[in-house]
């Protein structure tokens, strides 16, 4: 079982978790907090807000209904594009249009301020069919935040070229986050030049990205925001041991080095963006 990590230095200035995921507990990842506990420690490290994400119908009512019950999280709402393929196998078109009906409902509850995640996943779903089934999904999810003027919040793992596309096939939001950036200097170059913002997780400190600290140098300053991904993606110095708001500031600080940049500006940059990116809470 994964062990807790020590409670983190404080930052200097308060900054926002752009995604997290309080509800999962599963046994296998160890010790993982009550989201309660979560925020009151996420709190004293200087993490003050969270935007709680959901990836299937449970997870989305979950996220909606807690984001209601609390002024310092707001909530996205969405089916994760592994999970699609999976209602479809299930219960075949009928299973997917009836989440997606659940989803456009919750989606247009005043506390859910995001479609997502969504998005395109080559890593955990390589079959043509059930790649084409996540395309369907995409294009209906990113009509939804257009409809219901909503930020989308992608997950794109080892689909850059057809998110981009399908993003401009479509016709991005107006507000764009991709969740966990894994692009390189050019697309994060082109992500900004759309007016998108890039949030990078505790994967920005591990050893082997340094593609992913080149394309956090390029991006200009308020095109940048931070997340958790929590339980999953622990930054250094406890990558392998469980994932909460309140290590946030070990990623914020390596981002501020990779970028020779001052980490009370960066925490007053984060805030200041995801504020544009989700809106005031």
């Amino acid at each position: 079982m994964k062990e807790r990590p020590e409670e983190t230095t404080p930052l200097p200035a308060p900054v926002v978790d752009s995604h997290c995921h309080l509800d999962v507990t599963d046994r296998h990842l160890g010790d993982t907090l009550d989201p309660v506990q979560a925020l009151a420690l996420a709190r004293e490290a200087g993490i003050t807000r969270v935007v709680q994400v959901g990836c299937d119908v449970t997870s989305s009512q979950w996220a909606a209904d807690f984001a209601a019950e609390r002024d310092d999280v707001v909530a996205a709402v969405a089916l994760h594009p592994n999970e699609v393929p999976r209602l479809v196998e299930r219960g075949g078109q009928d299973a997917l249009d009836e989440a997606l009906g659940v989803i456009e409902t919750l989606a247009q509850r005043d506390d859910v301020r995001a479609v997502g995640e969504t998005g395109l996943d080559y890593y955990r779903t390589r079959e043509a069919a059930a790649q084409a089934v996540q395309h369907d999904s995409f294009r209906r999810h990113i009509d939804l935040a257009k409809r219901f003027d909503r930020t989308l919040v992608v997950h794109d793992r080892d689909a850059h070229d057809d998110i981009l596309r399908i993003l401009a096939e479509e016709g991005a939001p107006d507000r764009v986050v991709f969740h966990c950036f894994s692009g390189d200097a050019a697309m994060a170059r082109y992500c900004a030049d759309q007016g998108w913002w890039c949030s990078f997780a505790g994967v920005v400190t591990y050893k082997n990205a340094e593609d992913l600290r080149e394309a956090l140098r390029v991006l200009p300053r308020e095109s940048i925001l931070v997340e958790t991904d929590a339980p999953y993606l622990t930054p250094v110095p406890h990558r392998g041991k469980v994932n909460a708001s309140y290590l946030i500031p070990h990623t914020v600080r390596a981002m501020a080095e990779v970028r020779g940049a001052d980490v009370e500006q960066l925490c007053h940059d984060l805030w200041d963006n995801s504020h544009r990116a989700f809106g005031a809470f």
